[in-house]
Parts: C-alpha cells; sequence; structure tokens
C-alpha cells in the first residue's frame, strides 16, 4: 500500500516527503477531529466500576 502511495505522488523525492507528512497531518487530524470522539462516545466508561480492596 505505502509503495503504491509512493508512487502515485508527484514530483522529486523531497516533494513526496512533504506531501506523506502533510497527508499524515491531515490523517491524524480527522482521527482526533471526528473519530476518536464518535469513538469516545459509543464507549461510555462513566458506567464502569472498580471495587475497592
Amino acid at each position: 500500500m505505502y509503495s503504491a502511495l509512493w508512487r502515485v505522488l508527484p514530483g522529486p523525492i523531497w516533494v513526496r516527503i512533504i506531501l506523506v507528512l502533510i497527508l499524515l497531518v491531515a490523517v491524524l487530524a480527522v482521527l482526533a477531529t471526528w473519530v476518536y470522539p464518535w469513538i469516545d462516545g459509543i464507549l461510555s466508561s462513566e458506567e464502569a466500576t472498580v471495587d475497592g480492596p
């Protein structure tokens, strides 16, 4: 998968590295903004209890 992405990206190596970094930041931003809060809403941690000793 990564080699296919690398072949599709245009330009010389330094442009490809910059594009990969931009794509990585974009994916992380989408995960932190929409995916992780959505999962947190599904997995309610307020119902979990821990018994004391």
